[in-house]
């Protein structure tokens, strides 16, 4: 039985989403060294700049930054190393023939623990252009408006 149970949050990607189109998400594991390891159970990393690509058969995640261990010593690891993606080969297979499709890349979205061991959410995305930023971020306002007006008028009523 896994020490903690459960999904913590270690980091997010909120630009991916902003970014691109999500159109598939996979969950992968990460072969990481201990200091790696350590340096995210400490709550620190960056997936901001980084990405995922498929080579020879094997998932890597590159441009990742997991700052290397404050009580480390020698052993310490390279902050923006490349790491292996663990995924089923299958998996690997069908994100492959994807990627072949022009205009789309491999993100990370997420990196968390799930019962104590370090998971990447992953997904396929298509870019967005500057007019597709825009109209995504007017919809969210509207959606915005819409429920701080709906409950407002419930509050106005004494509703519940």
């Amino acid at each position: 039985m896994p020490r903690e149970t459960g999904r913590k949050l270690i980091a997010q990607n909120k630009r991916a989403r902003h970014d691109f189109f999500i159109e598939d998400t996979y969950e992968a594991g990460l072969v990481l060294t201990g200091t790696e390891v350590k340096s995210l159970r400490a709550g620190k990393a960056n997936l901001t700049e980084g990405y995922a690509s498929v080579q020879d058969g094997e998932a890597w995640l590159i441009n990742a930054y997991i700052p290397e261990y404050s009580q480390g010593t020698w052993t310490n690891h390279a902050a923006r190393r490349t790491r292996k993606l663990l995924l089923h080969r299958k998996e690997i297979a069908k994100i492959e023939g994807t990627l072949k499709e022009r205009g789309l890349t491999l993100v990370p979205l997420a990196m968390y623990f799930k019962d104590g061991k370090a998971k990447i959410e992953i997904g396929v995305g298509r870019g967005k252009r500057d007019y597709d930023k825009r109209q995504t971020l007017l919809e969210k306002q509207a959606t915005r408006e819409m429920s701080r007006a709906m409950s407002n008028a419930v509050r106005r009523r004494g509703g519940r």
